[in-house]
């Protein structure tokens, strides 16, 4: 496997995803900024996504639902790069050849999540710092937080939390590594169901409606965790003092799942979905658009388009 690490092909696949990603996130951000307020400020009422887009602007003025964009683009632009490179470089070595299936995906999707996470962790906690700061809480308790862009948040939380703090969140996140194996699992599975054993490229409208189904379903079977995550990525939180940092993990998302529940009841655990599925199956759908074209047309240049779409 090692003489695979490096493939032409898998890069293709990591730059055709990152560039995907980017561009549809950037189309998509103010949906995220509404998604975002509504997991981490749990005093602010619940409403439709262009209510909550409304009061932010009235608040804090017209850029507000952009705050944070260029950390979250270097972030989604990294982390998808490595996504997108192990899974394909994870499955190209396994597979050799051979037609995937469901499970393979899964595994695949699994492996690669785990990578991406432990790689790219810290620049997802400096982000939400950023993509926060300078917002209007309704949660008295939440503390300001002055950092002047993305090395000064990073030299600040190493200096003030140790370098520790740039994973906080890692333990959901790595089992929130199941978000996007589900994703690509289902992406993969409705392709090949597309496709019928015949190597054809899907229609701009079938890689859309398959991105869409794809990322609704992983993200509504995981969105509390998705919200445990965010809650520990911003920091404003106490953690149990645990000898073991895996029983402290444990502890911590266990008490913030059963806060939530306690407070606003099972459907606080699920506030903010509305804007997260609005912008996550969005900017899913058109991620994959741009990435099929993208790649697709790279192979086409190569000369690998028939070959490709065989393995694929």
């Amino acid at each position: 496997m090692s003489a695979e690490v490096f493939s032409y092909e898998s890069l293709v696949h990591a730059v055709a995803g990152a560039v995907g990603s980017v561009t549809a996130m950037t189309v998509f951000f103010p949906l995220d900024t509404a998604r975002l307020r509504l997991q981490v400020d749990e005093n602010r009422k619940a409403k439709s996504t262009p209510a909550i887009l409304a009061d932010i602007v009235k608040e804090e003025g017209l850029l507000a639902p952009y705050r944070g964009w260029f950390p979250v683009i270097c972030s989604l632009c990294c982390s998808n790069f490595v996504y997108f490179y192990c899974f394909h470089w994870i499955k190209n070595a396994w597979l050799k050849g051979r037609l995937s299936t469901p499970s393979t995906d899964l595994i695949v999707g699994i492996a690669a999540g785990v990578i991406n996470v432990l790689l790219t962790t810290p620049l997802w906690v400096v982000n939400t710092r950023l993509k926060l700061q300078g917002s209007k809480f309704r949660n008295a308790d939440i503390r300001p937080t002055n950092y002047s862009g993305i090395l000064d948040a990073f030299e600040q939380i190493i200096r003030k939390e140790g370098v520790g703090a740039l994973w906080n969140g890692t333990f959901p996140s790595l089992l929130l590594v199941m978000n996007p194996a589900i994703q690509f699992m289902i992406y993969e599975g409705l392709k090949r169901q597309l496709r019928r054993g015949v190597p054809r490229e899907l229609s701009s409208l079938e890689v859309f409606i398959i991105g869409a189904v794809a990322k609704a379903v992983a993200t509504t079977v995981t969105y509390p965790l998705q919200t445990i995550q965010s809650v520990l990525r911003f920091g404003q939180f106490n953690t149990p003092k645990e000898r073991s940092k895996l029983l402290s993990s444990l502890q911590t998302i266990k008490g913030l799942l059963v806060n939530r529940a306690r407070r606003h009841g099972v459907l606080g655990l699920f506030k903010g979905l509305e804007a997260k599925l609005l912008q996550t199956v969005l900017t899913a759908a058109l991620m994959f658009l741009l990435y099929e074209k993208i790649a697709s047309g790279t192979f086409k240049v190569m000369g690998l388009s028939s070959s490709h779409y065989k393995k694929r």
